[in-house]
């Protein structure tokens, strides 16, 4: 049988650039980074006192968001530090998991002897990108803790020699922060996979039914897994830089 459905659960090689592999996954993450940078230089080049309509639209949204982030941490200049990783990692992922719906996602390629290769595939339905977010996430927590209370004190969350339970307790926690990498990665992966599945499966038993109303509610989950991942860096974030337990000093707020 030499048609059906085309599921890949890895990145595809279209080329090699020296002994580097250019897979379809890469090229539909540069597609991302291109677009994001053209709207954010379109977008803030000429920012005035009095906005337009596309510079008061970024603006409202950016305040929100400073004023959702300032209530998490409680400071307006965490908010302000925090704020660029925090919306950097939600518009990656909502717009990687956005292009996934477009037309020539999945549908233009090139062919390798009798197979074809989609020349996108997205994003974050490969666990190498999933897991090089997590890896991004996972250590701005950490060094956002060491930062904010010192590399000893930040230490002593996961390494208390002070009784026998402090210390199981401790490792139990850096165990925890270990698993985050598995977390971030799996969770955004498994929904974002799971979801283009689904959609292929339908599409080619019944393709005038119900693929319409799934793909905007994949569309739908694709932003709320952005906005997820998102959001549990901000509050491993908030977590990272609170005192250790059992100290009565306040969390830092500059």
């Amino acid at each position: 049988m030499h048609e059906g459905i085309h599921i890949s659960l890895a990145a595809e090689p279209l080329f090699h650039f020296g002994t580097l592999p250019i897979t379809n996954t890469l090229l539909a993450v540069w597609l991302v980074i291109v677009v994001l940078i053209t709207v954010a230089f379109f977008a803030g080049r000429k920012p005035t006192l009095v906005p337009g309509k596309l510079q008061n639209f970024f603006e409202l949204i950016f305040d929100f968001l400073l004023g959702y982030m300032e209530n998490i941490l409680g400071s307006r200049a965490l908010a302000l530090r925090f704020f660029p990783l925090i919306l950097t990692l939600f518009l990656f992922i909502a717009t990687a998991n956005i292009f996934e719906f477009l037309p020539f996602f999945g549908s233009i390629g090139i062919y390798h002897g009798e197979e074809f290769i989609p020349l996108f595939h997205a994003a974050n339905a490969d666990l190498n990108t999933t897991l090089a977010l997590a890896i991004i996430a996972v250590f701005s927590i950490e060094i956002a803790g060491i930062a904010a209370l010192g590399f000893w004190k930040y230490g002593s969350k996961f390494f208390n020699f002070s009784s026998p339970l402090a210390f199981a307790v401790g490792l139990i926690e850096f165990v925890s922060e270990l698993s985050r990498f598995i977390s971030f990665s799996f969770r955004l992966f498994g929904n974002i996979f799971a979801g283009g599945v689904l959609l292929a499966v339908v599409a080619y038993f019944m393709p005038y039914v119900l693929p319409v109303p799934l793909m905007a509610f994949e569309l739908f989950v694709g932003i709320v897994q952005g906005a997820v991942f998102a959001m549990l860096t901000l509050f491993f974030i908030k977590l990272a830089i609170a005192e250790p337990h059992g100290s009565h000093a306040e969390a830092p707020h500059a």
